[in-house]
């Protein structure tokens, strides 16, 4: 994907997505949006994390607790990717107000888009959550409701990014990527042998 984004292969279908999604905004749903935005800022999905790493450590999943460290580094990871590879956003034009958030002032510093932050942050954290509620959870309904209401959350951040024209298609895909390498490699750690004769 990276070779892809260097060599230009999304330009085209780049631009094309992003006038697609201008041509379908309406003004009345840009709060909305903006709020959905609210669910992979950076704000938010770092307390859910602290979150589950206390519910774990306290919960006697002492090492398990270290699985926030994926979402971590696959934050680290993103910025490094934005810091490196050129590939600016959206043409002033076409963006519309994000929501509110810690990341909009820092990413000023940064022009690049590559990877969606939003996207990464969105896979990893929901995706940590879903499978710890489905592994942890006394609650039926919390189980089978988990993986659904995760993958939920995600189609609506990837909407939301594309509707707002905040990132290209491209973006969104290769947050979808990153945030997906990590979840695995979390869900890895966490169901890793316990014992050698496991």
């Amino acid at each position: 994907m990276t070779l892809a984004i260097t060599a230009g292969a999304f330009t085209g279908l780049d631009l094309q997505v992003a006038l697609a999604m201008h041509d379908l905004w309406l003004e009345s749903l840009h709060p909305l949006f903006q709020l959905i935005a609210e669910l992979g800022g950076l704000e938010l999905t770092s307390i859910l994390m602290l979150a589950l790493f206390i519910y774990l450590w306290r919960g006697g999943f002492g090492s398990d607790a270290l699985v926030v460290g994926a979402f971590a580094g696959a934050v680290a990871l993103e910025v490094l990717y934005k810091s490196l590879l050129h590939h600016p956003g959206p043409p002033r034009s076409l963006v519309h107000r994000d929501g509110p958030s810690l990341t909009e002032q820092l990413s000023g510093a940064v022009s690049n888009s590559f990877p969606s932050g939003h996207m990464v942050r969105t896979v990893v954290a929901y995706g940590l959550l879903a499978f710890v509620i489905r592994r942890l959870s006394r609650s039926r309904a919390a189980r089978s409701l988990a993986i659904p209401v995760a993958i939920g959350i995600i189609v609506l951040m990837v909407a939301d990014r594309l509707y707002l024209d905040v990132h290209w298609e491209s973006d969104v895909i290769g947050g979808l990527l990153l945030g997906g390498i990590a979840l695995v490699a979390a869900t890895v750690w966490l169901d890793r042998p316990r014992k050698a004769e496991n």
